[in-house]
C-alpha cells in the first residue's frame, strides 16, 4: 500500500528491505553513475582483493567496459534506462528514484520505490516496491548489480509509461524486452483485472483504489445491516493476491460512461450476429491441453460445463470461446459477472440448433452462400451430407438441377451398397499409407488431405466426402486456402468434378484427383473462368470490381506508347520542317532575342551535351538565369533537329501550382504558341494537354506521383507508367519537400531498368555532391552551373531600416538625420521590437522606399511566414497613398496568384506581400527592393508523441540568400532585413528536408499500394532517411485506420492510397458513399482542406462565434461549416451574386472561401469517380441512395470520429450538482472550465478558444467523447475542428474490444473504458466484423447499394439513439 506521510496512515520510511545491513540488500540511489555504492564498502574490497588474487602474474587485467558500453553495447550513444527514469520522476515532480539491490546465487536484483512529496504538506507518498511477478523473476536475475539497476528501471519507466513510445529511446536489449516480454505481462495483468498497476500516475491510482476500497467496505457494512444476502464473489482470473477479488475491482470504473442497449435493439442484433457470424472461419483444431486448460479456467469463470464444451469445440481459441458463451448462452443462465447491473432474468435467448449452425459453416467453407447451403440442409432435415452433394451438383450443373436433385434424392435416401462402401474404405487405407502425415481422417466418411502446389506458399487443404454413387460419380470436395477468395474455391471443385466426370469414374480416383489438383491448381488460380460460371453458390464475388476497377486503370496503361527512338520518322521530319518555319516568324525571333541574353543560352551546348551523356545531370542555376524556362527547350530543340521529335515527351516537375502555371505560360509565349499545344500543364484538377502534340509538359510533383503510384503496384508497373517519357526534370530539388524525396526514390529505382530515360535535376542553390553520390551507385551523373543574372543588390539590416525609417515604438518618427546618428536609441528600439514582426515598421519601410523610387518604376516584394501576417501587412500598406497591394500564397486561386505578374496600374506603386512561394518556384519581372522579415512557417513533427507543430521560425540562409536574389532581377536593388548580422549569422545552413519534420503516413501508404512489402527499407533508401520511429508510428497509425491488416494491404488502404487527399478526408468520404451520406461527407473533407468559411475578426470574435454556433446547434465545429456551406449552396440557385455576397457578411463568411470549398469538392468527386470508387455519370440530385442520410447529424458525427480515430478524446465530465425547486432536486449544468479532455499521446488537452464547443456545457445525443481533426501544441495542447459522439460511435469505429471478466465493462482501443454488460461489447464487436465485411464489399463493387442493408441499417440505429429502443 502507497503512503500518504501521516495523513495517509502509511509510514515516510522506505520499505524494511532498503535498510537492511546485510551483505545482499542495500539501497541505492538514482545518481546516473557507473556504479552503485554499496555500504558494505568492506565486502567490496574483500571482493576486488580476491579477483585481484586469481589474475596470474604477469598478465594485463583486461578493461572493465563502462556502464554505456555493458548496457547498450560498443556502438551506443543514446541514453539509458536509469537516467530516461530520473528525468521522467523529475518531469512529474517525483523524488528520485530509489533502488534495492539484492545478491543472489544467481546474480543481482534490483526493484525500485518512487516517492512523492506534497509540496504543500510536505507529506511523503511511498508507492509499494516495483517488481516484477515471480513468474518473471528469472528476467530479472542479472550478472552485475548494474545491469540489474537498469533492468529494474527499464521495468518501472514500462509500469508508468507503457502509453509512450519510449522504448524506440532504449538501449536494444531493454526495447525488446519493452515489446516482448513486458507488453506480454501488460495484456495478462489486464486480462486478470490489474490494469491499474500500469496508470501513468501511479500516486493517483493507488489513491482511488484505496478510495474504492473503503467504497466497498461501506456497502458491504449497508448490506449487513439490511440482512441483505452476501454479494456474489467476482472471479479474478490469475489474480496473485487472494483477497484482491471484489474489494479493488472498482477501481477506475466509477466515473467512467456507462453503454447501455435497449432490450428491442439487443433482440435485433444478436439476431443478425447470429445468422451470420461464423465461428472459428479457419477450422483451426484446438489440442487436448488447450481444450482441458480452456474449460478449466471458464468454469472458474461460474460458466456450465457442457456449455463450455460445446463452445469449445467450436472455437479457434479462449477469447472466441467466451464471446461464444456471451452470444448464444440463455440470460437466465449466463455468470452474475456478465449481468448488467440490477439485472433480473427474464425471457431466455438460447440459439437454436447449434449442430446446424456448425454444419452451414463447414458447408459454406466451400465458397457456397450460407443462405443456399441453409436452404438445403433444411430440404435434408439437418443431413450435411446430403446436402454437401446437391450443393456440388447444383454448382457443376449451374445451378439448374437443384429442385430435381432433391426430389430424387428424397426417394433413393442417398443409399450406398456394400461394395461401394468397401472400396472407399480400402482406399482411404491406401491414401494414409500414401500421404502419411498429410492425411487426416475426419470421420469413417470424409478425409482431409494436405496439397502441395509448388508456387505458393500458403497451405492448401482438400477435403473429401463420399458421395452416394462413389467411384460412379466424383466425391464431393472442399478446396481451402488463406489466399483463395470463394469464387476461385468454387471453380477450383468444378473444374475438378468435369475432369474427374471425364477421366476417372468407376475406380478409385481421390489419390489422381490429388495429383490433378497439385498440377492444375495455378493454372485455376491464374484463369478462374467466367465468374458468372461459378457464382452460383458464392457467399460474395469480392474479387469481381477490383477486376473492374484495375480495368480501367490496365486501359490507360495500354493507351501508353513506347517510345520511338527511330530518327528520320515522317512525323520528326514534318516536326522538323515546322520547327525551322517558325525560326523566321517575327515574334520568334523577338523572342529569341530575349532567350539569348539569359545567361542559360550560353551554356545551351553544354546542357544539351550532358543530358545526352548521362542518366542524371544535376543544372545549378542562380535566380534570373533562365534555368527553368530554357533547359526544357534546349533538349526539346536538340531532339527536334536531330530528327527525334516523335520520341521528345518532357516532363517539368514543380512543387507548386503557380509555378507550374507560370512556367507553362512563360515558355508558351516563348516558342510562340497556346498553352496545350506544344507545351502544357497538369494540376491537381485541372489539366491542358493534347496526346501526341504536347511534348512539354509542366506538373506538380504530386501530379506524376499520382501517375506512378496509380500505374498498377509494382515496380515493373511504375517503369511502364514512365515508358512515353523521355526526360524528367526535377526543379526546386533544394526545397526538399517530401514529394520530391519520394520521387528521388522511385526515378533512381526506374534509371536502373530504363537506361534511355533522362533525369534532370534543377535549384537554384544546389549541393550538388549530395544529389550526385545519391544517383552515382546506379547512372552516370553529369553537372552544369550557370552563372546568375542578377545585379547588385545592397543589403541592409535592422539598425539601418531604423535609422532609414526614422521609427519609434509608439510614437511619432523621429528625424532620418538624427536617427542615423544616435546609436542608443537604435539599440533601444531594436531591444523592444525584439525578433517579433512589427507591421508599423513595415508600412514605415514601404513608404519611404516609395518615396525614395519617385517616379521609378518598380514593385516591393514582402516576404512574410503565412497567411494571417500578410493579411496584416497589407492592412498596414494599404493606408499609404498610391498603394497596389497584392497577396501572393499558395492557398490562392490560380487567377488570382496571375495578377502578380501585371505591371501595376499607372501612378501606383506594386506591392507584394508573399510567403515563401516567391523565394524561387516563380519570377515577377519587376522587383526592385525586397524587405524580408527573415521568418518562415514550418511544420514540425515529433514522433515520440505524435505531436504536429506549426512554427513560426528563422529561415535557412540559403532561403534568404534567394530572397535577396529577387531585388536584383532588373536593374541594381536593395535587400532590406529586418533581422540583425547576428540574426542571421545563427540561422542554418539549409532547411531541414520535409521527410524528416512530417507525418509519414500518406507516404507509408503510397509505397506499400506500389506493392513494396519492405516499406522501412524503402523509405531508408531516401536522401535522407526520416527516424525509424516515425515510420514505425505511420506503420501504427495505418493498422489503426484500416488500411493496412498486419503488413498486407487492405481494400479500404488501396483506395485511400488511391484517393489524392488526407488519409482522413479520404476515409470519411468512403464511409460517406457506404452509409448514405456522400454529400455531406465530400463537403467536409473540402472544407478540412480548404479551411472553415466562418472568418473572425478582431473586434466581433463574438458575434462570429455567435453566427458559427447557430449552424453547429451543439453538434460540433464540422456540422457548423457544413450546414452554412449548404445553406450558401442552395442561396445561390435562388439569388444574385450581391444578395449571397450580403448574406455571407451578415452570417461571417467568407464568399471566397466557400467557393473554394466548392471548387476541392468538384475536385473530390472527380477523384472518386477517377478511381472507380463512383459511377462516371453521379449526379447528387438523383443518386438518392448514396444521399439519403444527409441530414442524419448523428451519423455523420459518427462517421467523422471513424475517420479521424485514433484522434479522440476523452470526456472528463464534474461530479453532479444539485439545485432544489418547487418538483424537487435539479441537476445543474457543471461549467464548462470544469470539463475536461483526454487523450492517448498527451494526457490532458484543451479545446481551443475559437471552437463552438469551448463554453459548451453539455453535449448533444450522449456524446461522451471528442473527435479532433488537428492537435496543435502551443502554450498547451489544444484540439481543433471537433466532433462530439457517443459510445456506440467508439464501440463501432475505434479500436478492437477487449472484456473486463471482473464483470465491470469493456475496454477500447486499450484505453477507453466503458462500463456495461459483456454482452453488448460481444455483440458489437461481432457486428463490426460484419460491418468490415460489408464495407469492404462496397469498396470491391462500388455500385453496390447498402441502403437496405441490415447491418448499415442497426449500425444506423446504434449510433443515432445510442443504442436504446425508439
Amino acid at each position: 500500500m502507497a503512503g500518504r506521510g501521516k495523513r495517509g496512515g502509511a509510514s515516510k520510511k522506505p520499505p524494511p528491505n532498503s535498510s537492511s545491513n546485510e551483505e545482499g540488500n542495500f539501497v541505492v540511489f538514482s545518481n546516473a553513475k557507473d556504479e552503485p555504492k554499496s555500504k558494505n564498502s568492506v565486502s567490496k574490497a574483500s571482493s576486488r582483493g580476491e579477483a585481484s588474487k586469481s589474475q596470474p602474474d604477469g598478465e594485463n587485467v583486461p578493461k572493465k567496459p563502462d556502464t554505456r558500453t555493458l548496457i547498450g553495447g560498443a556502438s551506443w550513444t543514446g541514453k539509458l534506462p536509469v537516467n530516461l527514469l530520473s528525468e521522467h520522476c523529475q518531469k512529474q515532480k517525483w523524488e528520485k528514484p530509489e533502488y534495492t539491490m539484492n545478491r543472489t546465487p544467481e546474480g543481482f536484483s534490483s526493484m525500485v520505490i518512487l516517492k512523492r512529496t506534497n509540496p504543500k504538506t510536505k507529506e511523503t507518498a511511498i508507492l509499494p516496491t516495483i517488481k516484477i511477478p515471480s513468474s518473471h523473476k528469472h528476467l530479472a536475475i542479472q550478472a552485475t548489480a548494474v545491469e540489474a539497476r537498469h533492468f529494474a528501471a527499464t521495468y518501472a519507466l514500462f509500469r508508468v509509461c507503457n502509453m509512450l513510445k519510449i522504448h524506440m529511446m532504449l538501449p536494444p536489449t531493454y526495447k525488446d524486452l519493452w515489446k516482448g516480454d513486458f507488453q506480454q505481462l501488460k495484456n495478462s495483468d489486464f486480462k486478470d483485472g490489474k490494469a491499474w498497476m500500469y496508470e501513468a500516475d501511479p500516486f493517483a491510482a493507488v489513491k482511488e483504489r484505496e478510495e474504492a476500497q473503503s467504497l466497498m467496505a461501506k456497502k458491504r457494512e449497508e448490506k449487513e445491516k439490511l440482512k441483505a444476502k452476501e454479494g456474489e464473489k467476482v472471479p479474478n482470473i490469475g489474480s496473485s493476491g487472494a483477497g484482491e477479488g471484489i474489494r479493488n475491482n472498482m477501481r477506475g470504473w466509477t466515473r467512467i460512461p456507462k453503454v447501455e442497449m435497449g432490450k428491442r435493439t439487443r433482440l435485433e442484433v444478436e439476431e443478425l450476429v447470429r445468422q451470420n457470424v461464423i465461428w472459428n472461419p479457419h477450422n483451426i483444431k484446438l489440442s487436448e491441453f488447450q481444450r482441458r486448460n480452456i474449460v478449466n479456467e471458464l468454469i472458474s469463470l461460474e460458466f456450465r460445463r457442457s456449455h463450455i464444451e460445446e463452445a469449445v469445440a467450436e472455437c479457434k481459441d479462449r477469447e472466441e470461446t467466451l464471446e461464444w458463451l456471451l452470444v448464444h448462452v440463455p440470460e437466465d443462465d449466463l455468470p452474475k459477472w456478465s449481468l448488467p447491473e440490477g439485472y433480473t432474468a427474464g425471457i431466455s435467448l438460447a440459439s437454436g440448433n447449434l449442430k446446424r449452425d456448425a454444419s452451414i459453416k463447414r458447408l459454406a467453407e466451400a465458397g457456397y452462400s450460407s443462405d443456399i447451403c441453409e436452404k438445403l440442409l433444411s430440404k435434408y432435415d439437418g443431413d450435411e451430407d446430403q446436402a454437401a452433394e446437391a450443393l456440388q451438383k447444383s454448382l457443376v450443373q449451374k445451378g439448374d438441377v437443384v429442385e430435381d436433385h432433391t426430389a430424387n434424392k428424397a426417394d433413393s435416401s442417398f443409399g450406398f451398397d456394400q461394395e461401394n462402401k468397401s472400396i472407399w474404405v480400402e482406399e482411404m487405407g491406401t491414401l494414409e499409407a500414401i500421404f502419411d502425415s498429410r492425411f487426416e481422417r475426419s470421420t469413417s466418411e470424409q478425409c482431409i488431405i494436405g496439397l502441395q502446389i509448388s508456387s505458393s506458399k500458403a497451405p492448401y487443404r482438400l477435403s473429401v466426402r463420399r458421395s452416394s454413387s462413389y467411384p460412379m460419380s466424383a466425391p464431393i470436395m472442399v478446396v481451402t486456402s488463406p489466399e483463395l477468395p470463394a469464387y476461385i474455391r468454387l471453380s477450383v471443385i468444378c473444374h475438378a468434378v468435369e475432369h474427374a466426370s471425364a477421366n476417372l469414374l468407376g475406380e478409385p480416383m481421390i489419390f489422381n484427383l490429388v495429383d490433378w489438383l497439385e498440377a492444375s491448381i495455378p493454372a485455376i488460380v491464374d484463369e478462374p473462368g467466367k465468374l458468372r460460371a461459378v457464382s452460383t453458390g458464392a457467399s460474395f464475388l469480392p474479387r469481381s470490381s477490383k477486376s473492374n476497377i484495375k480495368s480501367q486503370t490496365s486501359a490507360s496503361q495500354r493507351s501508353t506508347r513506347k517510345l520511338d527512338w527511330q530518327d528520320g520518322s515522317r512525323l520528326s521530319l514534318a516536326m522538323l520542317s515546322h520547327w525551322r518555319s517558325r525560326q523566321s516568324d517575327p515574334r520568334q525571333i523577338k523572342m529569341l532575342s530575349q532567350r539569348q541574353s539569359l545567361p542559360a543560352w550560353k551554356l545551351q551546348d553544354d546542357i544539351v551535351s550532358a543530358v545526352n551523356s548521362h542518366q542524371v545531370t544535376i543544372i545549378s542555376g542562380e535566380t534570373g538565369s533562365g534555368k527553368s524556362t530554357q533547359s526544357v527547350q534546349f533538349i526539346l530543340d536538340d531532339m527536334i533537329q536531330r530528327q527525334l521529335g516523335v520520341a521528345a515527351n518532357i516532363i517539368c516537375t514543380q512543387p507548386r501550382r503557380i509555378s507550374v502555371l507560370g512556367l507553362a505560360d512563360r515558355v508558351s509565349d516563348e516558342r510562340c504558341s497556346s498553352v496545350g499545344s506544344e507545351v502544357g500543364y497538369a494540376i491537381r484538377g485541372e489539366a491542358r494537354q493534347t496526346p501526341g502534340v504536347t511534348k512539354v509538359s509542366f506538373v506538380t510533383t504530386g501530379v506524376l506521383l499520382r501517375r506512378l503510384q496509380t500505374s498498377g503496384g509494382a515496380r515493373d508497373d511504375v517503369v511502364a507508367a514512365l515508358s512515353d517519357v523521355s526526360h524528367v526534370f526535377v526543379d526546386e530539388v533544394h526545397e526538399r519537400s517530401l514529394d520530391t524525396d519520394f520521387l528521388l526514390v522511385l526515378l533512381r529505382d526506374v534509371l536502373s531498368k530504363r537506361k534511355d530515360l533522362k533525369v534532370i535535376l534543377m535549384s537554384a542553390t544546389l549541393d550538388a555532391a549530395v544529389f550526385e553520390k545519391y544517383f552515382r551507385c546506379t547512372s552516370s551523373v553529369g553537372k552544369v552551373e550557370i552563372q546568375g543574372r542578377t545585379f547588385p543588390v545592397d543589403d541592409y539590416y535592422l539598425d539601418d531600416v531604423i535609422r532609414i525609417t526614422g521609427f519609434t515604438i509608439g510614437g511619432e518618427s523621429r528625424p532620418v538625420e538624427k536617427a542615423s546618428t544616435d546609436v542608443a536609441y537604435v539599440t533601444e528600439t531594436i531591444q523592444t521590437i525584439g525578433m517579433q514582426i512589427n507591421y508599423d515598421l513595415i508600412a514605415n519601410l514601404v513608404e519611404a522606399l516609395d518615396s525614395e523610387l519617385g517616379a521609378t518604376e518598380g514593385g516591393i516584394l514582402i516576404f512574410l511566414p503565412g497567411t494571417a501576417e500578410i493579411n496584416r501587412t497589407l492592412d498596414a500598406v494599404r493606408r499609404i497613398p498610391n498603394i497596389h497591394a497584392l497577396p501572393l500564397h499558395a492557398s490562392l486561386l490560380p487567377d488570382e496568384q496571375r495578377r502578380v505578374f501585371a505591371q501595376a496600374p499607372k501612378g501606383r506603386r506594386k506591392v507584394i506581400a508573399a510567403t515563401n512561394v516567391a523565394e524561387t518556384s516563380i519570377t515577377i519581372e519587376d522587383i526592385v527592393a525586397v524587405i524580408d522579415t527573415g521568418k518562415v512557417k514550418e511544420t514540425s513533427f515529433d514522433p515520440q508523441n505524435n505531436m504536429v507543430k506549426l512554427e513560426e521560425k528563422w529561415a535557412s540562409r540559403a532561403a534568404c540568400k534567394q530572397r535577396r536574389g529577387r531585388a536584383g532581377r532588373v536593374q541594381a536593388g536593395k535587400c532590406y532585413k529586418l533581422y540583425t548580422r547576428n540574426a542571421e549569422a545563427k540561422m542554418a545552413e539549409r532547411p531541414e528536408p520535409e521527410i524528416r519534420r512530417v507525418p509519414l503516413e500518406q507516404l507509408c501508404l503510397s509505397v506499400r499500394a506500389m506493392g513494396i512489402s519492405d516499406v522501412a527499407a524503402f523509405v531508408a533508401s531516401s536522401l535522407t532517411p526520416p527516424e525509424s520511429l516515425a515510420v514505425e508510428g505511420a506503420m501504427e497509425l495505418l493498422s489503426r485506420i484500416g488500411a493496412l491488416d498486419g503488413s498486407e494491404l487492405t481494400a479500404l488502404g488501396r483506395h485511400l492510397a488511391m484517393i489524392p487527399a488526407d488519409l482522413r478526408c479520404a476515409k470519411l468520404m468512403v464511409y460517406g458513399a457506404t452509409y448514405g451520406c456522400l454529400e455531406a461527407c465530400l463537403i467536409i473533407a473540402a472544407i478540412l482542406t480548404v479551411k472553415s468559411p466562418f472568418v473572425s475578426p478582431q473586434n466581433k470574435r463574438g458575434e462570429s462565434k455567435a453566427a458559427k454556433s447557430s449552424f453547429a446547434r451543439d453538434q460540433g465545429d464540422l456540422i457548423g461549416d457544413l450546414r452554412a456551406y449548404e445553406d450558401w449552396s442552395a442561396l445561390k440557385k435562388t439569388s444574385h451574386q450581391r444578395a449571397i455576397r450580403m448574406w455571407c457578411d451578415e452570417h461571417y463568411l467568407s464568399y471566397n472561401t466557400l467557393n473554394d470549398i466548392s471548387s476541392n469538392r468538384l475536385q473530390y468527386l472527380s477523384s472518386l469517380k477517377e478511381v472507380g470508387f463512383l459511377p462516371l455519370n453521379y449526379d447528387s440530385s438523383t443518386d438518392i441512395s448514396l444521399n439519403a442520410q444527409t441530414r442524419n447529424d448523428a451519423l455523420i458525427r459518427a462517421l467523422i470520429s471513424g475517420a479521424f480515430n485514433p484522434q479522440l478524446a476523452r470526456i472528463d465530465f464534474p461530479d453532479k450538482k444539485y439545485t432544489t425547486s418547487m418538483s424537487g432536486a435539479v441537476e445543474l449544468d457543471p461549467e464548462a472550465k470544469t470539463i475536461k479532455y483526454f487523450n492517448q499521446d498527451n494526457g490532458r488537452v484543451f479545446v481551443h478558444p475559437s471552437s463552438t464547443l469551448f463554453d459548451a456545457q453539455g453535449f448533444s445525443s450522449g456524446a461522451v467523447y471528442m473527435s479532433y481533426f488537428n492537435k496543435m501544441a502551443t502554450s498547451k495542447v489544444f484540439i481543433r475542428d471537433l466532433t462530439p459522439f457517443n459510445a456506440y460511435t467508439l464501440l463501432l469505429f475505434s479500436g478492437p474490444i477487449s472484456l473486463d471478466t471482473m464483470g465491470r465493462g469493456l475496454v477500447v482501443d486499450g484505453w477507453l473504458r466503458l462500463r456495461g454488460w459483456a454482452r453488448i461489447g460481444v455483440l458489437v464487436s461481432r457486428l463490426r466484423i460484419m460491418l468490415d465485411e460489408v464495407l469492404a464489399k462496397k469498396i470491391e463493387s462500388p455500385a453496390l447499394d447498402l441502403s437496405s442493408n441490415e447491418v448499415v441499417k442497426i449500425a444506423r440505429k446504434l449510433v443515432e439513439l445510442d443504442g436504446l429502443d425508439r
